[in-house]
């Protein structure tokens, strides 16, 4: 599955506004809520649950919160850039300003783990990383998503 199968246009948020961790998962909830079609409590109580977990803040102001719900046949994801980084409980202890949210079926065992690999593989990226930080609107971010998948698979 290619970042463009995963991520639909209308599903990039270029400022999200949100000043705490909790508060960005409730609007990336609403936003998953508009575009998957599934209720956004529920996505966010998946979400919520994930956390409870363990920090899904993997570092260098990076987050990949995500959840296996009931009521989806495929993965969708949405991506966000904050307008101003949060506190994530991140393994590293730095705060988060792009977040790439996971919503999978309840039963996407393999499809679920590749999903999350190759959204980390592109984040681990400084490069790519920078340019996301520098772009201020949906369609830049969504262009660069797809053009940095391109050119790591060329």
């Amino acid at each position: 599955m290619t970042l463009a199968e995963l991520i639909a246009p209308n599903a990039v948020i270029a400022a999200l506004k949100a000043n705490s961790k909790k508060q960005a998962l409730q609007l990336l909830a609403q936003k998953a809520a508009e575009v998957t079609g599934i209720k956004e409590g529920a996505i966010l109580e998946g979400l919520l649950e994930r956390e409870r977990l363990g920090s899904t803040g993997v570092g260098n102001g990076i987050a990949i919160p995500h959840a296996k719900l009931v009521g989806i046949d495929r993965l969708f994801g949405i991506f966000a850039r904050l307008e101003h980084p949060v506190d994530f409980d991140s393994i590293d202890d730095h705060p988060v300003d792009l977040i790439c949210l996971l919503i999978a079926p309840e039963g996407a065992g393999a499809d679920h783990l590749k999903a999350l690999a190759r959204v980390s593989r592109l984040l681990r990226d400084k490069g790519i990383c920078e340019k996301l930080r520098g772009a201020t609107e949906a369609d830049a971010l969504y262009a660069l998503l797809l053009d940095s998948e391109r050119s790591r698979a060329a």
